[in-house]
């Protein structure tokens, strides 16, 4: 007979269940409630993460949050507060996963790391030929203005008084010869592209 009355009982609004599980903390009050929204849940789970075992594991999630969660909040239209939990639930789920995804990566593409240790090793060098040509064609004051402050760390008054030039002129001269350095080198650079 208890199945009889069970059927035959006064059926709780959502806002009263809501009301005795915040007094109460009862979980079957809860589970009550949640019992009526379930496929819902799964319904929004299953949409956004498209993936049938995803979405069962997120509609127990999105329980345990509610225990957490519902007496925090004064919630009046408990069907949609719980619409937008489980979305935001299922984006945060996503969001989580695409951070910890794993790239795949086709071996056939990626070099060997001794290959590349090898072409850096040779890019380096011929650039450290092609700015040593590019040096060797600055004129004489800027070359050696240059070759200190860059090579051999001088500032502008050690040149300065190591050549005898004024500071302002050994600016000049630097800024120059950075200048016509990287006009060189651009040159160079293209003519090795063709």
């Amino acid at each position: 007979m208890k199945f009889l009355r069970s059927k035959l009982a006064p059926v709780a609004t959502d806002e009263e269940l809501i009301a005795a599980f915040k007094q109460t903390n009862d979980l079957q009050r809860l589970g009550q409630l949640y019992e009526r929204y379930m496929e819902l849940v799964y319904g929004v789970c299953l949409k956004y993460l498209k993936d049938v075992e995803g979405a069962k594991d997120s509609v127990m999630l999105i329980f345990e949050e509610l225990i957490i969660k519902l007496p925090k909040h004064d919630v009046t239209n408990f069907k949609n507060w719980l619409h937008q939990l489980s979305k935001n639930h299922c984006l945060m789920r996503m969001r989580s996963e695409k951070r910890f995804s794993k790239a795949n990566f086709d071996p056939d593409l990626m070099q060997l790391e001794e290959n590349v240790h090898l072409n850096g090793i040779l890019e380096k060098e011929e650039l450290l030929t092609q700015l040593q040509l590019c040096l060797e064609s600055l004129p004489g004051k800027q070359k050696t203005a240059v070759e200190l402050f860059y090579l051999e760390g001088k500032c502008y008054q050690e040149i300065a008084a190591h050549t005898g030039l004024e500071w302002n002129k050994v600016r000049s001269f630097i800024q120059n010869g950075r200048r016509n350095l990287k006009i060189c080198m651009d040159k160079q650079n293209t003519a090795t592209a063709f």
